[in-house]
């Protein structure tokens, strides 16, 4: 299993992208984690913003049309989007991903 996160400027685009993510199967589950702050160097400035965090719960073979469709849609030039394996995850739960993701 993998969880991609990715970050977006407001709400509305996360829910936007995430409901389209689970719509299409790419991914079983999308949270959004509520405003963070992140400190960032973008075009040789240090920058601070507000962001919303998305964690994507998606199986591997997904990573590559999650990254197209969110490299494709974003609003931001440079979307930060970081995948991490969990090695770990409890047999039902994988399960129940597959199921859906396979339907």
């Amino acid at each position: 299993m993998l969880i991609v996160l990715c970050t977006t400027p407001d709400r509305e685009e996360a829910e936007r992208l995430a409901e389209h993510i689970v719509t299409a199967k790419l991914a079983g589950c999308v949270q959004i984690l509520p405003k963070l702050t992140s400190i960032y160097s973008w075009e040789g400035k240090v920058r601070k913003d507000d962001e919303y965090l998305m964690m994507i719960k998606t199986l591997p073979e997904k990573y590559v049309e999650i990254e197209a469709y969110l490299s494709d849609i974003h609003s931001y030039d440079v979307p930060e989007i970081l995948a991490i394996n969990a090695d770990h995850t409890s047999a039902d739960y994988r399960r129940w991903l597959e199921e859906y993701l396979s339907s």
